[in-house]
């Protein structure tokens, strides 16, 4: 894309050398870049130039050591911090998102934010209505490719004023699925739910390193993803399609393969809900959810694909505002000690970067924003993500330091393992844009699509229905409705307004009532427990609605291919698949 600065990464795959830097002579707190209003303060100068400053040193562990080494408390303090901002540019925005940032840090823009607070890194992020994840996403700051390319560098150049002089820190949660912060014209995966019942890790691999491509051409550094928790029997409301299935061992073979894909492309993969949230019935944005698991049937059901993804050298892993019983009763996880280091450090030996679930759900908030910031690092976390008061959990920090509560040890060691992946993702050239929604990468996730699609009842092979057909579902699915229309036209069969055979489509949180009586196949684009309430003889899952699991879908329909997928999970009165072997 002309007009916006390359931003380098690579993808994160060796174990960090911590190098604790010595202690550079604190600086006085900078802040923000001039602005019309109240929340204009100053830039910060960059740090003076010396001769290692100039030539910094290949190996990104040595770099961060010797930035680490003369970095002030404060700077030290911004790198640990991952918020999100209000507004689609870093310097141009609306009054909106001036109020909005405002409210949150006392700046008017991202590129402010950045500044003031010397920030580490930046989460970019988006609302929708249907996004389990969305009470703790007020806002969207991303609309397309293009634009998100632009405010990525604009960013970047923010940071780059910074004393550490590092590359940011930018993630989002493309988990592909219902949770899925860029959707306009990037090449979308089908849920994790749907990649489970394709259940083969070279294609998952494929599609990922498509989508770390993608993602990396728009500026994104890391993926908050994939979701490697495994679901219970009982499954999690707040989890459902975003896992794999039930099955531990599978999942481990699709988590490491995803992480895979995504570094291969220079994204780091983030492991997330450490220790597993998929077998809890609670809502960790509302609830501290407990996990009652023995400790010998968490290893089993829970460890393995959480094992898997750091052994194939996940960059990044999310710890969960959840209650392991079995190792420390009654802490979440984000803030204890037992799990964040004893079990994540010493048992599973990962060197990467853990960061917490978003601050700002209610676990976290049990405490002031300064305070859970100290407990979080203590328990062994390195960033904070989306505090609620990001100048409160700065100051916490640095009053943390000076009480002796937070050691500066433990903040070095934090800061020099974020600043050793970043300088290790940013040693890659970014793709051009154009790799965003390629033919190349349309292809790669095509062929996932097509091996998850299931038939859990109905024929095998040739036309599912004869004649027309007419395409109905609950009236949140115009999109989809449209897009499979489209697609049975394209394979051949005849679509009309009303009369042919009813194809229904149902979705994430549709009921019984949302089914249709005489439908001749009913279709479920997300975990497909619903099926069990469905009067049609035939019946199928995608377990996605994004366009090209629509298209396998019309496909299948029309007789052109085959069903080989099989359902991760068990659905009531039905076989995981009635042609699969």
């Amino acid at each position: 894309m002309t007009g916006v600065k390359k931003v380098s990464r690579v993808a994160f795959v060796a174990p960090l050398l911590l190098v604790l830097g010595a202690c550079g002579d604190d600086a006085t707190p900078q802040g923000a870049p001039p602005s019309a209003g109240p929340a204009s303060a100053s830039v910060p100068a960059p740090a003076p130039e010396s001769a290692s400053a100039s030539t910094p040193p290949a190996d990104p562990a040595a770099r961060a050591a010797e930035t680490v080494a003369r970095l002030s408390d404060e700077d030290l303090a911004g790198q640990v911090l991952i918020p999100y901002a209000y507004g689609g540019s870093a310097t141009q925005v609306d009054a909106g998102a001036i109020a909005g940032n405002r409210s949150l840090a006392g700046v008017d823009t991202p590129a402010q934010m950045i500044a003031k607070y010397r920030l580490g890194g930046l989460i970019l992020v988006s609302f929708t209505q249907q996004d389990p994840t969305g009470k703790t996403n007020p806002t969207s700051n991303v609309e397309d490719p293009k634009q998100v390319r632009a405010l990525t560098a604009g960013l970047q150049e923010a940071a780059r004023q910074l004393p550490a002089a590092a590359p940011l820190m930018i993630g989002t949660d493309q988990e592909y699925g219902i949770v899925t912060r860029i959707t306009d014209g990037v090449t979308l995966l089908p849920s994790a739910i749907a990649v489970g019942a394709a259940a083969q890790p070279v294609l998952t691999e494929a599609a990922w390193h498509a989508a770390g491509r993608e993602l990396a051409a728009m500026g994104v550094t890391v993926d908050f993803a994939p979701v490697a928790d495994t679901l219970g029997v009982a499954g999690s409301s707040v989890i459902g399609s975003r896992s794999y299935g039930t099955d531990a061992k599978a999942n481990a073979g699709q988590v490491g393969a995803a992480v895979r894909g995504l570094q291969a492309a220079g994204v780091s993969a983030a492991l997330k809900h450490f220790p597993g949230h998929g077998h809890t019935t609670g809502d960790s944005h509302e609830e501290l959810p407990a996990i009652k698991q023995s400790l010998a049937a968490w290893k089993a059901q829970d460890l393995p694909p959480f094992q898997s993804g750091v052994q194939a050298g996940a960059g990044v892993v999310m710890s969960g505002h959840l209650d392991l019983q079995a190792v420390d009763k009654g802490t979440a996880a984000t803030f204890s000690h037992k799990i964040m280091t004893d079990v994540l450090r010493g048992q599973l030996k990962f060197t990467g970067v853990a960061i917490t679930d978003a601050m700002n759900m209610a676990p976290a908030k049990k405490w002031p924003a300064g305070e859970a910031a100290v407990r979080a690092l203590n328990a062994g976390n390195d960033m904070l993500l989306m505090p609620p008061d990001i100048g409160a959990a700065r100051d916490g920090i640095l009053a943390g330091l000076k009480s002796g509560s937070l050691k500066r040890e433990r903040l070095v060691e934090a800061v020099t393992r974020i600043l050793t992946l970043k300088f290790r993702t940013a040693a890659t050239p970014q793709p051009e844009l154009s790799v965003v929604g390629s033919a190349e990468n349309q292809q790669a996730v095509a062929a996932l699509d097509a091996a998850s699609i299931t038939v859990l009842r109905g024929r095998c092979s040739g036309p599912l229905v004869t004649g027309p057909v007419t395409v109905t579902a609950p009236s949140s699915r115009g999109l989809a409705r449209a897009t499979l229309v489209k697609a049975l036209q394209d394979a051949g069969v005849a679509v009309q307004a009303a009369g042919g055979a009813e194809i229904r489509l149902v979705g994430y949180g549709d009921k019984p009532v949302d089914l249709s009586p005489d439908a001749a196949v009913t279709v479920m684009m997300d975990l497909p427990g619903l099926l069990a309430y469905a009067k049609s003889p035939t019946l199928l899952a995608t377990y996605s609605s994004s366009k090209l699991s629509l298209t396998a879908l019309a496909a299948v329909i029309a007789g052109k291919a085959t069903a080989p997928g099989k359902s991760p999970i068990a659905v009531a009165g039905l076989p995981r698949s009635a042609c699969a072997k």
